[in-house]
């Protein structure tokens, strides 16, 4: 038995969005925030418009801002509803009601049953990310999901796995993170009309900016970590740098996507802005290939020049957004 939420979707000729395009310092995210990007493009509206909350992102100490689009912000400017799903049976059997009324599921899933991270985590290593449920067929075994840059498809013994359909019920087996996304409400605004909503969430999301610059803060966590991230090898560095210069990166790409689209806040040109955050952006970009370098070699590395760099460009960037939303 087949249920689809939205069949007009077919993993063999989807095209994602430019978000997650080659033009992108960062084509990849995090696997929250592309799934979203690619739903909202998959429900024809724009998500550029959804992007401010990315100005809040900050170093946390070992890690720096998870991002994630506020439901709160979906719901304001695409009428997107999200709740959370009690999976209080398989999840499958959730599927199968809530698909066919036309509500998808994000879930977490072990990517180790993914095809689409062949190469990388697919049959290789167990690693919790985030998908969202489409299209299910019991009979035939197969899935349609959204993960990271596109929309995909799986089957057979990875259906089979990933929900551990056939299994008997093992009550120790703790539930899935679920979520409901209702799509029965959509927003479809004029363009002005969603520039204007967006702006308003632009001025909110950057009075919630850290109240510092927190790329000092990193630099110096770096350098006394180098010694640490040398001596565990690769491995480590890769789960530490996504963690880290990664999500600096993809969110800095996406504030200044964001502003190239906004172009202007009440007359005044968002650019300048724009251009700051993607210095960050491509900052992180250079960093992450040089520390995995030093890494592997055991090298020093002064990466100073590196953070001050940004540093200077978070300074300017959040001065002149402030300056063009009049604060």
């Amino acid at each position: 038995m087949r249920t689809c939420a939205l069949p007009h979707l077919d993993a063999a000729d989807y095209r994602g969005h430019e978000l997650h395009g080659e033009q992108q310092a960062w084509v990849e995210k995090n696997c929250y925030v592309d799934v979203w990007i690619e739903l909202v493009h998959a429900l024809g509206l724009n998500p550029y418009a959804m992007l401010p909350f990315t100005l809040g992102v900050d170093f946390e100490g070992d890690q720096w801002t998870f991002f994630k689009p506020p439901l709160r912000d979906m719901h304001t400017l695409y009428g997107i509803d999200v709740q959370e799903l009690t999976v209080w049976r398989p999840l499958l059997e959730h599927a199968q009601e809530h698909l066919a009324a036309g509500k998808l599921i994000s879930t977490e899933a072990d990517a180790w049953w993914l095809p689409d991270t062949a190469g990388t985590d697919y049959r290789q290593q167990h690693t919790k990310t985030t998908i969202i449920l489409n299209d299910v067929d019991l009979q035939a075994e197969h899935l349609g999901y959204f993960h990271n840059a596109a929309y995909h498809a799986l089957a057979g013994d990875d259906f089979r796995r990933l929900f551990r359909a056939g299994e008997p019920h093992d009550p120790a087996f703790l539930p899935l993170f679920a979520e409901l996304i209702r799509c029965d409400r959509l927003r479809r605004r004029p363009d002005g009309d969603l520039r204007d909503t967006s702006a308003t969430l632009l001025r909110e999301h950057f009075e919630r900016r850290p109240a510092a610059n927190p790329m000092p803060r990193f630099a110096e966590r770096f350098a006394r970590e180098l010694p640490q991230l040398q001596a565990r090898g690769l491995a480590y560095y890769h789960a530490w740098a996504f963690a880290t210069i990664r999500q600096c990166g993809a969110a800095f790409d996406l504030a200044a996507a964001h502003l190239r689209w906004q172009r202007s806040f009440e007359g005044t040109s968002l650019t300048e802005a724009a251009e700051e955050f993607a210095r960050i952006a491509q900052g992180c970009k250079a960093l992450i290939l040089k520390v995995a370098r030093a890494v592997n070699s055991g090298r020093p590395l002064d990466a100073a020049p590196a953070f001050g760099e940004m540093a200077s460009a978070w300074d300017a960037g959040m001065a002149r957004l402030g300056r063009a939303l009049g604060t």
